[in-house]
């Protein structure tokens, strides 16, 4: 039997994103869940923090995760973390963020507000799983794996300074090639800059982040990267700099 825990769910896609349903749904197998969530879209917001401006916090009384309170926070990930210990006094043995939409991988990362999460987490001393999926059209590694492997990492010792990020590619299970335990982060961005600019004739111009996705043969072995890239589920630590 499952030792009783509080969990707290929260991501950077928003309260109404359809990941953040689905790790809810699987927290419930482990304890008693809350969610504090971004009302909107927060994605690449890192640990940023919301100051000197108020934040509306609001109830969520149809969340449609039964047995789960939920909030909807008008703050980022990290605001989440911190209204949830602080203002709703939510007292959690654990952290899932997630599921994002996309990798968070390599240098991402730096620029994750899923992982900017977890981070808030552990400088609060409470452990954290960060959750990722490649897209949201197919969850299908996820449904399969991600309650045994949530499961398995808990049953393992991290470092207080650490938290365990979880990859899932987007593809049928049929399709998967096992799972990577003890991925590195790459010491790359899995997106290249690529940062296109439209030029106006008063001087002003526009440039737009879209990165481009580098090819599997550039991912050094053993990294989260490289993993994902072949279509293997991809679990390791990351770790801060600020903690011993």
């Amino acid at each position: 039997m499952k030792k009783q825990r509080t969990i707290l769910v929260t991501n950077d896609d928003g309260i109404e994103a359809p990941g953040i349903l689905l790790l809810a749904e699987m927290a419930r197998e482990f304890g008693e869940v809350t969610v504090v969530a971004p009302a909107k879209q927060c994605s690449a917001m890192s640990q940023r923090l919301t100051i000197k401006q108020e934040m509306e916090i609001r109830p969520q009384p149809d969340f449609p995760v039964e047995g789960v309170k939920a909030w909807a926070l008008e703050g980022t990930p990290a605001d989440c973390v911190k209204v949830a210990l602080q203002i709703l006094s939510v007292k959690p043995d654990l952290v899932f963020s997630g599921i994002n939409e996309g990798f968070n991988t390599g240098f991402d990362i730096a620029y994750s507000g899923t992982c900017g999460a977890c981070f808030e987490a552990i400088f609060n001393g409470v452990p954290a799983i960060a959750y990722s999926n490649e897209n949201r059209r197919n969850y299908s590694a996820v449904r399969a794996h991600m309650a045994a492997m949530t499961e398995e990492l808990l049953q393992k010792e991290i470092e207080r300074n650490a938290f365990w990020n979880i990859n899932f590619p987007a593809c049928d299970t049929e399709a998967l090639n096992g799972i990577a335990y003890g991925c590195r982060p790459a010491e790359m961005q899995l997106y290249a800059d690529n940062i296109p600019q439209q030029h106006y004739d008063d001087g002003r111009w526009t440039v737009l982040q879209c990165g481009v996705p580098i090819t599997a043969d550039m991912a050094p072995e053993g990294t989260d990267i490289h993993a994902v890239l072949h279509q293997k589920i991809s679990v390791g630590k990351v770790f801060t700099g600020l903690m011993r």
